[in-house]
C-alpha cells in the first residue's frame, strides 16, 4: 500500500522560507513524486514534480525561480524548499505520487493528507 507523509508547513512572513518534506512508502523509486497546492476556493495547482530515479525537477510557472525540489532516492523522499514566499503562496500543500509524469492532479492516484502553508503580508 502506497503511503505519503508530508511535514514542514507553517506560518511565515512574506519573503521568508519554508521546507516541506514528503516521505513515501510502498512504491518504487521510479514513480513520480509531485507537490500540488490548493487555496480556498481555487483549483488544485501543480507546484513541482520529479522522478526520484532521474532527479530532474519540473516546476509550475508560479513558483519557478523561488522553489526548489530535491530528492533522496534512498529515503524515497522529496523536499520542497520554498524561498521568497508571497501571501499568494498560502495554500494546503499536497504530496502525490504516480507511475506517470503529469501536471494534472486528476491523474495522480496516491495523495498525502496535506500540510498547511500560510504566508502573512
Amino acid at each position: 500500500q502506497v503511503q505519503l507523509v508530508e511535514s514542514g508547513g507553517g506560518l511565515v512572513q512574506a519573503g521568508g522560507s519554508l521546507r516541506l518534506s514528503c516521505v513515501a512508502s510502498g512504491h518504487a523509486s521510479t514513480y513520480v513524486m509531485a507537490w500540488f497546492r490548493q487555496a480556498p476556493g481555487k483549483e488544485r495547482e501543480f507546484v513541482a514534480a520529479m522522478r526520484l530515479s532521474v532527479g530532474i525537477p519540473t516546476y509550475g510557472d508560479s513558483v519557478k525561480g523561488r522553489f526548489t525540489l530535491s530528492g533522496d532516492n534512498a529515503k524515497n523522499a522529496v523536499y520542497l524548499q520554498m524561498n521568497q514566499l508571497k501571501p499568494e503562496d498560502t495554500a494546503l500543500y499536497y504530496c502525490a505520487t504516480d507511475p506517470q509524469f503529469t501536471a494534472l492532479s486528476s491523474s495522480y492516484k496516491y495523495w498525502g493528507q496535506g500540510t498547511q502553508v500560510t504566508v502573512s503580508s
